[in-house]
């Protein structure tokens, strides 16, 4: 069985049919990296978000500082990552998230321990850092090219895996989709956090050329993913997909490109595209019951920005 990752993941990432792959797939397993030619881009497999060719951010660097809890696993309220926001409780971040949102529209964040806390690696508050614990399957579907499906039961609230890529400014996201044809897909999402201040904090990943399994996940209007930003050394999230429901071995893996999916209605920056727009629009294989006939469609990062005065 072909293998995605190259085995820098701790699961290996299959890949189906045999003897089919992304196009032009090739295998370096002895490197760091998966190199693959994916049509006239070379794709690096990376388990984790790298700092984007623009250099603005680097989401290794770490600024968080650590708690000084002692204990086998942390626990709230003593510790101070805890206390921040939402944490793995028994009772799963699914019910945390879905309780919170009968108190009020928006969640809190995620923060998990860090590399300089001292609390040990078996600490319950260290999940996402720990990566792909999932038995998953790049495949190629009937009508959306190819996806990624479990291949093992998932329950809910269960981290599944991140969506990992280079972390660009907003100046260098906007170049790069600009410079896209409309034939070309598109993999760069941009997630936009509304701080309890009023400031917006937006965080964009490209997988195009460096990216993980997260890349190949296809959209649905009716998803059984849900994104959160989980931070564990700065500021710069990491793009966590939990499931949302129990899925079935065999299921496959979508999330909601938009954001409206496990979201306060408005908060996503989707637009209705103009009518003469829409021949660009990609059209949405989804096949669920509310499909909206389109991928969602974001104008910002189609806008020219205004000049300075």
């Amino acid at each position: 069985m072909a293998e995605l990752s190259g085995g820098s993941e701790a699961v290996a990432v299959e890949l189906w049919p045999p003897g089919e792959a992304p196009s032009a797939f090739q295998f370096t397993d002895t490197a760091l990296f998966t190199t693959v030619a994916l049509t006239a881009v070379s794709l690096q497999y990376s388990p984790e978000s790298v700092a984007g060719a623009d250099g603005q951010l680097d989401p290794t660097e770490v600024t968080f500082p650590g708690c000084s809890c002692r204990s086998r696993s942390c626990a709230a309220p003593a510790c101070p990552c805890l206390s921040r926001g939402h944490s793995y409780s028994s009772q799963g971040l699914l019910l945390a998230l879905q309780q919170h949102e009968q108190e009020q529209p928006f969640s809190r964040p995620v923060f998990e321990c860090n590399s300089l806390c001292c609390c040990g690696e078996g600490c319950q508050n260290r999940l996402v850092q720990r990566g792909l614990r999932l038995r998953l399957q790049v495949f190629h579907t009937q009508r959306k090219g190819w996806g990624v499906r479990a291949l093992q039961p998932v329950p809910a609230g269960s981290f599944v895996c991140e969506y990992a890529g280079e972390v660009l400014g907003f100046a260098e996201a906007q170049r790069r989709i600009q410079a896209q044809s409309p034939q070309e897909p598109n993999y760069i999402i941009a997630v936009r956090e509304h701080l309890h201040d009023g400031r917006l904090m937006e965080t964009f990943v490209d997988p195009t050329r460096v990216g993980n399994v997260g890349r190949f996940l296809n959209h649905s209007c009716e998803p059984n993913l849900f994104m959160v930003p989980v931070r564990v050394d700065s500021m710069v999230p990491k793009l966590a997909l939990f499931a949302a429901a129990d899925i079935a071995a065999g299921e496959e893996l979508t999330y909601d490109y938009s954001g409206r999916f496990r979201n306060f209605p408005g908060a996503s920056r989707e637009h209705k595209a103009p009518e003469e727009e829409n021949s660009l629009r990609k059209p949405c294989y989804c096949g669920s019951r509310t499909c909206a006939s389109f991928l969602p469609w974001d104008s910002s990062l189609f806008s020219t920005p205004a000049s300075s005065p």
